[in-house]
């Protein structure tokens, strides 16, 4: 029988949301930190059974079964232990491994990795307080950070020499090797991180299990990260999220930053909830990760070109994790700051206060970017950008959502790039007298351009002329669906066409004339023919 070790089962729960899973087979409601739905275990017509999502598990008070996002599986859907294991693996879109049992030389190994860990942090923290860290010190507390903070996070200094490999001399060179903290290169092993403040990297149980190396001087690059090791891999790991997991379930949000020092400043300054991955790499893995936690979202970035990029990047990966409960936002800080400066400043918390809760929702942030990145006064701009929309639209999973974003961007395309949005006494000719409509009917009809703006487009210029509504109007009402919808402007257009016809053949009878006569009767002819089409619309 093939076993599945901790670290996989772990990497699933984290992946996975459990309300998400149990919600697919029982119905939940949130009330307070719980949710709640009908034990699918036992018949009961009251809610008793309980889900919490920071913890993991699933308790009922009825009939005391509890367990975790295995178990449920296992025993909801009747499954044994290794098909469960497949299940999620696929749903977490993870390969899954031929694992065995860990022996306990693979155990010694990786116990022996965490050792050098700790020892590596232990021996960076004392180098930050002694002679060699001396710059590196006075450039973090230049940076707004206190020695509490400092050992919250247990930030250090890796001085220019090699001190790591002459300190772990007496350790298995392997194991050290494997760490990503020391190298071999043509004279011996050397240290990867030399002249750097190290910022640790922690799991989510607050092991540490790699260090993310900054330049003081300004020098390229300014990050270096542990390469990916058995216990660190860079595209699943999230900086901060140890130390951020009880503040976003508080919270109901995480905010993601771009760099380590603004995600500590971040949450040193009351914004516990911040996040950061290592650099603007941000992955799906982090995605999954944080949505797992909470899909509501903040992504905070500088507003220079990179922060732009890092947000069109992340706007386009989260789209697939979006649900009709999510809130994803997107907030910048410009000119030339980030996080860090704004909070620097004596009004700090208050001014990222009002950025963060200034953010733009995802549907403004991908329509601002359709009409910045193309020219829509075009026809090609135009083509471009909706072929934009439609593509990151298409990355929605659920279909109703997918459907409510594409019908809001149809009305948005329509009242900003089409002919309407001219003016009007410029673009119709009023060479018919302008029809009176009372107020219901137009209300009606500001009711059908909001909720068909291709039937508004098609019948623009009729619409236009009676003066509907096409900014939306709170009395705009519309109950019809299109088909029906589009039978009430036709009738209203054939209506108004007969009163014209009518209203000439008044005129031709006041001549009197042969030529006046010809006319009236084929005004006859036409007031039949189009009084016939108002007859069989009203049957249809």
């Amino acid at each position: 029988m093939v076993n599945y070790d901790n670290n996989f089962n772990d990497e699933l729960r984290q992946r996975l949301s459990i309300v998400d899973i149990i919600s697919r087979r029982v119905p939940l409601i949130k009330k307070g930190q719980n949710h709640w739905g009908c034990c699918p275990f036992h018949n009961e017509k009251t809610p008793s059974f309980s889900v919490n999502e920071q913890k993991g598990f699933y308790h009922c008070f009825g009939c005391g079964e509890h367990g975790d996002i295995i178990s449920f599986v296992m025993k909801s859907q009747n499954m044994g232990y290794i098909d469960t294991i497949k299940e999620l693996a696929n749903l977490a879109g993870l390969k899954l491994p031929d694992y065995k049992p860990k022996s306990p030389e693979q155990q010694a190994r990786e116990n022996s990795y965490f050792e050098i860990m700790e020892s590596a942090a232990k021996t960076f923290s004392e180098k930050l307080y002694d002679e060699s860290g001396r710059a590196a010190l006075e450039y973090i507390r230049g940076r707004g950070f206190t020695d509490e903070v400092i050992k919250k996070y247990r930030i250090g200094y890796a001085p220019k020499n090699n001190i790591l490999s002459a300190k772990f001399s007496t350790q298995k060179e392997a194991n050290v090797i494997a760490t990503g903290l020391v190298r071999r290169g043509e004279h011996g092993l050397y240290d990867f991180f030399r002249d750097r403040l190290m910022f640790p990297i922690f799991n989510i149980h607050g092991q540490i299990v790699a260090f993310s190396g900054r330049s003081m001087d300004g020098s390229e690059p300014k990050y270096i990260n542990t390469s990916d090791t058995e216990l660190f891999h860079k595209r699943r790991t999230i900086f901060g999220l140890n130390f951020a997991r009880d503040a976003i379930y508080k919270a109901n949000r995480s905010i993601v930053v771009e760099g380590q020092i603004d995600a500590i400043k971040m949450q040193t300054y009351g914004f516990g909830e911040t996040v950061a991955p290592l650099g603007t790499a941000l992955t799906e893995d982090h995605l999954q990760i944080l949505c797992k936690s909470n899909r509501n979202i903040t992504f905070c970035f500088d507003g220079d070109t990179a922060g732009q990029k890092a947000a069109a990047r992340a706007a386009g990966l989260i789209m697939p994790f979006l649900r009709d409960t999510s809130d994803v936002r997107f907030a910048f800080v410009t000119g030339g700051k980030d996080p860090d400066d704004i909070l620097k400043k004596s009004d700090g918390v208050v001014e990222m206060k009002k950025i963060i809760d200034s953010s733009a929702p995802l549907v403004d942030f991908l329509w601002n970017t359709a009409n910045k990145n193309f020219l829509v006064s075009t026809p090609g701009g135009r083509t471009r950008a909706e072929k934009f929309l439609t593509t990151e639209i298409k990355k929605i999973t659920d279909p109703t959502l997918r459907a409510e974003f594409d019908q809001e961007y149809n009305q948005r395309k329509f009242n900003s790039w089409h002919k309407w949005k001219k003016n009007a006494a410029n673009n119709v000719e009023h060479s018919e007298p302008v029809p009176e409509v009372d107020n219901l009917t137009k209300n009606t009809l500001s009711g059908i351009i909001e909720k068909f703006p291709e039937l508004a487009e098609k019948h623009s210029d009729f619409l236009l002329k009676i003066g509907a509504d096409f900014n939306g109007s709170k009395n705009a009402v519309c109950a019809l669906n299109q088909e029906d919808a589009e039978k009430f402007i036709v009738s209203i257009k054939l209506k108004n066409y007969i009163n014209n016809l009518q209203t000439d053949r008044m005129s031709a009878l006041k001549e009197m004339t042969p030529e006046a006569l010809k006319r009236v009767k084929a005004l006859d002819s036409e007031i039949e023919s189009a009084t016939e089409k108002l007859n069989k619309l009203a049957e249809i």
